[in-house]
């Protein structure tokens, strides 16, 4: 199951997983999104985890073997969304993940989380990190098989299949959103990668490989 499946990595993620032959439902704030979801092979539910309760949404997650937090509050949201969708959803999810008994969680969270802002940010990008950052902290206090990704600087490049993917600290870079997507397939298929805190911006060393390397 995808949260915030309308997102741009979302999307990569649920055509690359069911092309792999994986089943994937999408949760989606707006109906008029599911046709964009449907076209990635992924099955969508309407489910607005801004208002949903964490039985809800444990009542969707049931029988899934994993949970991803793709969801955010999007540019143009202010400092109250950051909270209740970046910190507020990921935790609600990870409840209704505790519930439903679905042990595999992968957030993804911001290069930047559980550090300052850095010098000069607006108040916006302030509370973005701050919430990041306190949903890394919820997650790490689970008994889950929890793992934090944190991206670079997002485009919309082709995927070049290389990265550098590692715990703290990667430096900053930038990474396309379908080598994110693709590294969160390589992840879910993997074993002995849980628990980690894990950075990724482009690089040089093919995916798989990367995630064999953890």
């Amino acid at each position: 199951m995808i949260a915030g499946g309308h997102g741009q990595i979302a999307l990569r993620l649920a055509r690359l997983l069911t092309a792999r032959g994986d089943d994937v439902v999408s949760l989606i704030r707006n109906p008029d999104h599911a046709g964009d979801v449907r076209a990635t092979g992924a099955e969508p539910v309407v489910c607005d985890l801004e208002s949903a309760t964490a039985d809800e949404v444990a009542g969707r997650l049931t029988g899934a073997d994993a949970a991803v937090f793709a969801a955010g509050a999007g540019p143009g949201s202010g400092t109250a969304r950051k909270d209740t969708v970046d910190r507020g959803a990921s935790v609600l999810l990870a409840d209704a993940a505790e519930r439903a008994g679905v042990r595999t969680f992968v957030q993804i969270s911001a290069m930047g989380a559980g550090e300052p802002p850095r010098e000069g940010s607006d108040d916006v990008w302030a509370a973005y990190i701050k919430a990041k950052g306190e949903a890394e902290d919820d997650l790490r206090a689970r008994d889950l098989d929890w793992i934090v990704l944190r991206p670079g600087l997002l485009t919309d490049d082709e995927g070049t299949g290389r990265v550098t993917l590692a715990e703290p600290v990667v430096g900053r870079g930038a990474v396309t959103r379908e080598d994110v997507a693709a590294v969160i397939v390589a992840l879910l298929h993997a074993s002995g990668v849980e628990r980690r805190t894990l950075e990724l911006v482009n690089g040089e060393t093919p995916i798989e490989a990367a995630v064999a390397s953890l």
